[in-house]
């Protein structure tokens, strides 16, 4: 998976234009560590999961310390997978250890209980009509 990829193409993706009954996803990301380099956001559907795709998402470029609001508007309704970036370094390039472990600070929901690759299910919420709130965790290597 090419975090990066997945993660610019739901970014390019969002200026698309919005479909019918399309709605906004309010995200809230606490634990950011650096307000250094940009912070991606973009969601994908289950077809498009781990994949270089994505359906909508946002740049944050100065992130900020703490807790960040981010809203990304004209969602369909349906299942998405969401997933954070944080390229503090600013190379533009997920950074991996050796052993495969993220080395950039990331997160996905329930990114805290993963011990393994993410599945679709495990890591899914639902875009309703109205919406959708999401709260995720940062996860930085030290």
């Amino acid at each position: 998976m090419t975090v990066r990829m997945t993660v610019i193409a739901a970014v390019l993706a969002s200026a698309l234009p919005a479909a019918a009954g399309a709605a906004d996803v309010a995200v809230e990301i606490g634990g950011v560590r650096s307000a250094n380099g940009p912070l991606y956001v973009g969601l994908q559907t289950e077809a498009q999961f781990l994949q270089n795709a994505g359906t909508a998402g946002t740049i944050v470029q100065k992130p900020g310390v703490g807790t960040l609001s981010v809203t990304i508007p004209g969602v369909a309704p349906g299942d998405y997978s969401i997933s954070v970036w944080h390229d503090i370094d600013g190379d533009g390039t997920f950074d991996r250890a050796d052993s495969g472990r993220p080395l950039d600070g990331w997160s996905m929901l329930n990114a805290g209980d993963l011990r393994g690759a993410p599945t679709f299910e495990s890591v899914k919420f639902t875009v309703t009509e109205s919406g959708a709130r999401v709260a995720l965790q940062m996860i930085y290597a030290d």
